[in-house]
């Protein structure tokens, strides 16, 4: 039996940290001897039963526990990972702190519920390894772990999901852990230790691996007076936002590194020069989404390569989403190593260097979004083991045949843009886009069988969609035939999850899929009733785009059944009728338009129901009345559209009061009339107003030039699919139109105070007085119409403008 002399309590917080943690190790902890049952497990949330086996008086006997076999003291927990995930809960009991002996402790992917982060931790004096990552901990990080001068092991990543930070108020007391050789800070908020981050951790001898991604950083010193930290092997500095800094030299002196990541940086300027074989033993380098990295990469690549064909390690090289230029240096042939070659979104130029086909191990090559030229090369499909080649929205020219792909069995995703093409492989997923494919579709489709996507965008494909096409047996995931001029009418049936036939030439009704996920056939020409039971025959929808049809009938009969659905775009056809009552079980819905048809009668109030809808559109229809107040309950929406109908009344004082989010908000072309209230100045996130073609009269409310939605770019928005597309427009039109009222009194000064505007419309009024002299700060001006009042004054020449 184990010997014992501590209390009862300590031993069932010892035991507790033994259970939940996959693995803590003690040294020689003497215990009381007492019977210990299952009673341990009082007040513990175990799911899984990992307590079963603690019965009985012989704690050395209970899965989890390691003893001495011939002191039989608890000397450590056996290390194993359970199948579940450990979903044990519970508190921290301050009791630990007597556990003087502790060496090893970790308490990693335990829900704390939330509590302050622990400071009596600094009193374990023996501790060598400390693992606290995603443990649910919040506030302040203790000071004190500076006392755990052994340590050589230490990870305190905050937990993602917890809603909580943590922070450092400084972190000086890193200084006296020289035996540290793992430090883990990512997500920790270090943006008070900002200016002495670099000199504390460059004090650290024994360094190994430096993991400080996205923890508020801005300041990346250029110097360092020495290196100290020479063992330096990983370095993770991704995601801080260093203030259009430098690349700072010093990085390229940490000679022992293998992984380094300074990706989200916020860096800018060119890649400082680096001495010929110094980073050999570099694996992965990540500067991929600092954008203003800028120049050519020759010398860099060729002081990187400069190790030679048999000691170059390099395996993944991200350069993507810079500015970095040039022609593609002959010296990447020679990192014979590399597994991963990213180069999208640069502007390269060039053909594909010759010496690529050296890369044997390959498996991602991306010079996607360049400027580069040339053909494909054949020797492309040597490089057995790609999945990934995108060569998309480059200058490519010439044929491509079936020898450059035959040997590529490994492939999965293929992009690219050509000027001619010929092309038969084997590859589960084509996208093309841009390139003068056609007019016919290309018959080495036919022999696919593995294909799961076929995205085929602006090829010049102007036929009919041949009926093989449709009876691919592979193809079920996505087809993509948008924005040609495709001919014919549309199967009645299709087990496509992802379709996308708009802009086309298409013709006939309307079939119903019933595996159909997102489904636009906008801009076709197809005719026919609306098929009232289209949400119960496609239970899986989550987009549907129709919009710019002939589809007929009366919509107020549409049976609205459960389904996931978050867009609905019936615009700009020739639908009828009410618009339906029965919403209330589509609760993921974000986004309706219905504008331009023939709808009439009331808005119904259920569509307030639906607790996730943002964007609203109903003009150009029959409405009149005041039936659009049915929507002053609709407080989620971002943007509102009734224009063009015949609404009358006054301006609804709801909005400004119960529509806080409206970003977009469109009243023109109804009979709407009296002042426009004050209450419209709630309205923070606003960038696009029109209220033109109205009655309103009085005049322009002094607190228009207060909208701050029109003063900053910023927009908290959640946006899914065709719905970006939408809010992104929001930002760019940044437009006021109160034209065609009775508006009177002067263009007020303080409309200069939005200096977002593009358009700001205020002709066909009964306006008087001088337009206001500094009206030429709105330097982002394009329209600026002001004609048809009784104003004095002038416009400076080079503001667009009408008067």
């Amino acid at each position: 039996m184990a010997n014992m002399n501590t209390t009862f309590v300590l031993l069932l917080n010892l035991l507790y940290l033994l259970l939940i943690t996959e693995s803590i190790s003690l040294e020689a902890v003497p215990s009381n001897s007492i019977a210990v049952n299952a009673n341990v497990q009082k007040g513990l949330k175990d799911p899984f039963n990992r307590l079963s086996s603690w019965v009985g008086q012989d704690c050395c006997n209970w899965e989890g526990i390691g003893c001495n076999n011939q002191t039989s003291n608890v000397v450590g927990g056996s290390q194993y990972t359970p199948d579940q995930t450990n979903c044990l809960s519970g508190k921290l009991d301050s009791s630990l702190h007597n556990l003087k002996y502790l060496s090893y402790l970790n308490l990693s992917n335990i829900n704390f519920e939330g509590v302050s982060f622990p400071y009596f931790l600094g009193s374990l004096k023996k501790l060598t390894y400390l693992d606290l990552s995603f443990t649910m901990f919040f506030g302040v990080v203790s000071p004190t772990l500076g006392n755990l001068t052994n340590l050589s092991y230490l990870n305190l990543i905050p937990s993602q999901f917890s809603g909580n930070t943590l922070s450092v108020s400084n972190i000086y007391w890193l200084t006296n852990l020289s035996s540290l050789y793992y430090l883990n800070l990512q997500n920790i908020d270090l943006s008070k230790a900002k200016t002495h981050w670099l000199q504390v951790v460059n004090i650290l001898p024994s360094l190994s691996e430096l993991y400080l991604s996205s923890c508020g950083l801005h300041h990346l010193p250029q110097t360092l007076p020495f290196v100290n930290f020479t063992s330096l092997s990983v370095l993770d500095l991704s995601n801080n936002g260093f203030n259009s800094s430098s690349i700072p030299p010093w990085l390229f002196n940490l000679i022992a590194l293998i992984n380094l990541k300074i990706n989200y940086c916020d860096l800018k300027g060119p890649i400082p020069n680096i001495a010929r074989a110094s980073l050999c033993n570099l694996k992965n380098l990540d500067m991929s989404f600092n954008f203003i990295i800028g120049g050519p990469i020759t010398e860099f690549i060729q002081a990187l390569s400069g190790c030679g064909n048999n000691i170059n390690r390099l395996e993944q090289l991200n350069l993507g989403s810079n500015q970095l230029s040039g022609v593609l240096p002959h010296s990447l042939g020679y990192f014979t190593q590399l597994r991963e070659l990213h180069l999208t979104n640069n502007s390269f130029l060039g053909p594909i260097p010759s010496s690529i086909q050296h890369l044997s191990r390959l498996e991602i090559l991306d010079l996607s979004y360049n400027l580069m030229n040339g053909t494909i090369p054949e020797f492309i499909g040597q490089l057995i083991e790609l999945s990934t080649l995108d060569l998309f929205s480059n200058s490519w020219e010439g044929t491509m045949t079936e020898t450059n792909f035959l040997n590529l069995k490994k492939l999965t995703w293929f992009s690219f843009s050509l000027t001619r093409n010929s092309l038969v492989f084997n590859s589960p997923s084509v996208k093309i886009r841009d390139c003068q494919l056609g007019p016919a579709f290309p018959t080495w489709l036919k022999t696919q069988k593995e294909l799961l996507e076929i995205s085929l965008v602006n090829s010049s494909i102007s036929v009919k969609i041949p009926n093989w096409l449709w009876n691919l047996s592979s193809l079920h995931w996505k087809l993509d035939l948008s924005h040609k001029q495709l001919r014919g009418d549309l199967p009645k049936s299709l087990s496509f999850v992802w379709l996308d036939l708009s802009y086309n030439n298409l013709t006939g009704s309307l079939p119903l899929w019933p595996s159909g996920s997102y489904l636009s056939l906008r801009k076709n020409f197809l005719s026919g009733p609306l098929p009232i039971n289209i949400f119960q025959r496609m239970k899986k929808l989550v987009t549907l785009d129709l919009a710019g049809n002939f589809l007929t009938g009366s919509i107020a009969s549409l049976t609205i059944g459960p389904t996931n659905l978050w867009l609905v775009y019936l615009s700009n056809n020739l639908l009828s009728g009410n618009i339906p009552r029965h919403w209330r079980s589509m609760q993921n819905l974000e986004a309706i338009d219905l504008s331009q048809n023939n709808l009439l009668g009331n808005i119904p109030t259920s569509l307030c129901s639906l607790c996730t809808l943002n964007w609203l559109q109903l003009s150009y229809n029959n409405f009149s009345g005041d039936h659009f107040s049915t929507l002053q309950n609709c407080s989620s929406l971002y943007a509102l559209d009734v224009g063009g109908n015949r609404f009358s009344g006054t301006f609804p004082k709801w909005i400004g009061e119960k529509l806080p989010s409206i970003s977009k908000l469109r009243l023109q072309g109804n009979m709407l009339s009296g002042p426009i209230l004050e209450q419209l100045c709630f309205l923070t996130h606003l960038h696009v107003l029109d209220l033109a073609h109205n009655n309103f009269s009085g005049s322009i409310p002094t607190c228009l030039g207060n909208l701050v939605g029109l003063k900053s770019l910023h927009m908290d928005l959640t946006a899914k699919g065709t719905q970006l597309e939408y809010y992104n427009q929001i930002l760019l039109e940044n437009s006021i139109d109160l034209s065609r009222n009775n508006l009177i009194g002067e263009i007020l000064e303080v409309l200069t105070n939005l200096s977002l505007l593009i358009t700001l419309n205020l002709l066909w009024n009964q306006l008087m007085e001088k337009i206001p002299e500094n009206i030429v700060v709105l330097r982002n001006l394009e329209i600026l119409d002001f004609s048809c009042n009784h104003l004095s004054g002038s416009i400076p020449p080079f503001m667009s403008s009408t008067f």
